[in-house]
């Protein structure tokens, strides 16, 4: 029972999955903990327990990461990671798809970068412009600002990353301002270090050298925080998630899965990104997705939640 917990615990607080839900069911006796005052809800049907999966002990979501001063406060905020996640507690597999941020698909009717359609509408309108974007079913989000990052790093002593490059960018108007000046090489990042380290664009590659880095910062943080030494740290890790996560995942669609924790494996995780080429069109950059590609990867990884056409 213990070690279920820890596991479900811990890939819920990096991962930014589900069990946020279950604590804040048991201490405040909530069915959901969409954001107070989000005049921009899910409709009725996305927060009803009785909703039906698609495949039994099994969710999609969507994870979006903000940078803002509070979480639950963040409408006209542009999303700076999105994860589109599979959990199937049944075989413990999690897949994730990256959605890079400067995606040009059609954000209420018009070709935009999809981190705009938050700042339009919210997690609804986000909800919807990846589910037209992707052709699938798609009803539950998780929004995680990195606030939660620093602190989680912080509180398990720094997070020994490879830094792949010099990472040196400064940017004063930032709120707050960013100063990022990190060596390459192997080292500990305490939770300042990681916020940088996530929030570096500089890469050969664009946009997606830094999914990549993002990906790999995941697994390792997942990995490491699962460490003997640090899970007597854990309970003091559930303030911190109060405060930086926000989640619509209904409390009945959780205790489907929860007790299926056990088969749960970080290492039984795969990554992989939406493909394209970056092109400037009136002097904004976009990455224009390679539909093909993108394609075959969502009949691969969520063939069982295509909308019929």
């Amino acid at each position: 029972m213990k070690k279920r917990f820890i596991v479900t615990f811990i890939l819920s607080l990096v991962a930014f999955t589900i069990l946020y839900s279950t604590l804040w069911y048991k201490v405040f006796d909530k069915e959901t903990v969409a954001a107070p005052g989000d005049d921009t809800e899910m409709e009725d049907d996305v927060l009803d327990d009785k909703y039906e999966l698609p495949v039994d002990n099994e969710i999609v979501f969507l994870m979006m990461g903000v940078d803002a001063k509070d979480v639950k406060q963040s409408k006209g905020t542009r999303t700076d990671t999105m994860m589109l996640f599979k959990v199937n507690f049944d075989t413990g597999k999690i897949d994730i798809l990256s959605i890079p941020r400067d995606s040009r698909v059609l954000v209420r009717g018009k070709e935009d970068k999809i981190n705009h359609a938050h700042a339009f509408g919210g997690p609804s309108l986000t909800i919807r412009t990846v589910e037209d974007f992707l052709g699938i079913d798609l009803n539950y989000y998780v929004k995680v600002d990195y606030k939660a990052v620093k602190s989680i790093v912080d509180a398990i002593g720094g997070v020994e990353i490879e830094v792949p490059q010099r990472m040196r960018y400064s940017d004063p108007t930032a709120d707050p301002p960013l100063n990022i000046n990190l060596q390459p090489g192997l080292q500990t990042l305490d939770g300042n270090q990681a916020h940088d380290f996530l929030r570096f664009r500089s890469y050969r590659e664009g946009d997606l050298g830094r999914i990549s880095a993002q990906q790999y910062f995941m697994k390792e943080l997942i990995k490491q925080t699962l460490q003997l030494k640090n899970i007597v740290k854990l309970p003091g890790l559930v303030e911190t998630y109060f405060d930086y996560v926000e989640t619509n995942i209904p409390m009945g669609m959780v205790l489907k899965g929860i007790g299926a924790a056990k088969n749960m494996d970080t290492e039984n995780m795969t990554t992989t990104t939406i493909e394209g080429t970056s092109k400037r069109i009136g002097g904004i950059d976009y990455l224009i997705y390679d539909r093909e590609s993108t394609e075959a990867l969502v009949q691969e990884m969520f063939g069982d939640y295509l909308l019929k056409q």
